[in-house]
């Protein structure tokens, strides 16, 4: 089972009740996309935005702008690479309506 959840839409709450999370990041200085996998969704937010993470620490601040939950790691990582390999912008956007 595959949830879809634009960021404005859920609470803390629901996503902690969550397993595994593909995401994707807005950078507020860039405008550019990152899109990503993880358990812990609100720890990676955190890490990006303090700069642990090599490739978006040049676009800080960053913010969650959307994101789908999984039941196995492996879902997630699958969709974070169907995301990836679009490689549009104008996809990513699509997803955020």
């Amino acid at each position: 089972m595959t949830l879809k959840w634009n960021i404005s839409s859920i609470g803390t709450q629901v996503m902690k009740m969550m397993k595994f999370f593909t995401y994707i990041l807005c950078s507020q200085r860039s405008k550019k996309y990152y899109i990503g996998s993880t358990m812990n969704l609100d720890k990676r937010v955190e890490k990006h935005n303090r700069g642990e993470v090599k490739s978006t620490k040049s676009g800080i601040p960053w913010n969650l702008v959307y994101f789908e939950s999984f039941e196995s790691r492996s879902e997630a990582f699958v969709r974070e690479h169907q995301i990836k390999k679009k490689k549009s912008r104008k996809y990513i956007e699509t997803l955020l309506k």
